[in-house]
């Protein structure tokens, strides 16, 4: 197993572990938590996988990642009431794994020959909020991307570094490149609150801090 599977699979149960928060926030049994954690995690993949042709998604072709994300689920379920104490390090781990999917999924666009900026720009979008905002949607919730966190816009600046960085650098310099730019903007925005502000606030509301799971 390499470094980059490990940054794949801390992601995935960090997504994995909010799908399932939501999930018991909502009071759903543990098959709604089951789904929703699932959701989460490999959504944004799958959504990803379809657009870009790559069939059977690499989610069914490889279930790792489906049995991660529900043994995550299941330890959330039955442990949830001591998962506060963890909430900071749960969001380093979702630093680590937007950092990881936006990489490898602006890569996965680039060979797949679809060398635009915009069109490896929104795939790794795609990945990175599909998930939670499926996730959201099924809870009746706006998703909380679309109200507060600063989130698309780190996988944007990651996957433009990527796109660029491939014309010049060669190997997996540029994946690298990616996965530290995306994953340090978005440990930035949680550490010191940074968020875009909603019209009708208090703009010193808007950007009051990090969300709290």
């Amino acid at each position: 197993m390499t470094a980059w599977n490990v940054f794949e699979i801390l992601g995935i149960v960090a997504f994995a572990v909010s799908g399932a928060l939501t999930g018991i926030r909502n009071r759903l049994d543990i098959f709604g938590v089951l789904v929703l954690a699932i959701i989460t995690a490999i959504g944004g993949g799958i959504l990803r996988d379809v657009i870009l042709g790559n069939t059977p998604p690499l989610t069914f072709r490889d279930p790792t990642f489906f049995i991660i994300s529900c043994v995550s689920a299941v330890c959330v379920f039955f442990t949830y009431h001591w998962l506060d104490r963890y909430k900071n390090t749960i969001q380093v781990l979702d630093a680590i794994g937007l950092g990881a999917f936006t990489a490898t999924s602006a890569n996965l666009a680039i060979q797949h020959n679809l060398d635009s900026l915009f069109i490896v720009t929104a795939i790794s979008v795609i990945t990175g909020i599909g998930g939670s905002v499926t996730r959201d949607m099924i809870v009746k919730e706006i998703p909380y991307v679309f109200r507060q966190e600063v989130y698309a816009i780190n996988v944007i600046i990651g996957a433009a570094f990527l796109y660029y960085a491939q014309q010049y650098l060669p190997g997996n310099i540029p994946l690298y490149l990616c996965f530290t730019v995306t994953t340090v903007l978005r440990l930035c925005c949680i550490k010191y609150g940074w968020n875009f502000p909603v019209l009708g606030m208090d703009s010193k509301k808007a950007i009051s801090g990090p969300r709290k799971s």
